[in-house]
């Protein structure tokens, strides 16, 4: 592999991985996942990543942005970004990552981040519902439509991610 293709592949990784933590802040992290898999397969000519799999990971990818668009009408709690938000998810996501990539490997790495990353927004901003007065607490059920949400939209990235690099080393 020559430097140039390992500079290419490091960050085709390093975007999958921004892709999975977009998803989980409420961005759409999965048009970045689906971009990135696109980008990889136009620059290798298509060789491991078919159109049937891209058309597979826009599918994915357009259910995600309904799920949080439907979401976001039902009311669920919208955490607020922070320094604090961004140091906890970080933070829960690097264990999350050592913890699980022995046992897992490849996999491991990917679903550390994710329930690393999850962990630690929800850590943040439990904290933040705590130091807030009784009538402007979020409610149980915005909290949990919120955990719902983000386990969807992180696990459809999960996938997404899992079905591409499958596709690119078989």
């Amino acid at each position: 592999m020559s430097t140039f293709a390992a500079v290419g592949f490091t960050v085709f990784i390093l975007l999958l991985f921004a892709g999975m933590y977009m998803s989980l802040v409420g961005l759409p992290g999965t048009v970045v996942i689906f971009a990135d898999v696109l980008t990889y397969a136009a620059v290798t000519g298509f060789d491991r990543v078919g159109v049937k799999m891209l058309l597979f990971l826009l599918f994915f990818s357009i259910i995600a942005e309904i799920i949080d668009v439907l979401l976001g009408m039902t009311g669920a709690l919208m955490p607020i970004p922070s320094k604090n938000m961004f140091f906890a998810s970080v933070s829960g996501a690097v264990v999350g990552m050592f913890v699980l990539t022995p046992f897992f490997y490849g996999l491991g790495t990917f679903g550390g981040f994710f329930l690393g990353c999850l962990i630690g927004i929800l850590f943040a901003e439990f904290i933040r519902q705590s130091e807030l007065e009784a009538p402007f607490k979020a409610s149980t059920r915005a909290v949990f439509i919120m955990i719902g949400g983000k386990m969807a939209k992180g696990s459809i990235a999960l996938v997404m991610i899992f079905c591409s690099l499958a596709n690119i080393y078989s």
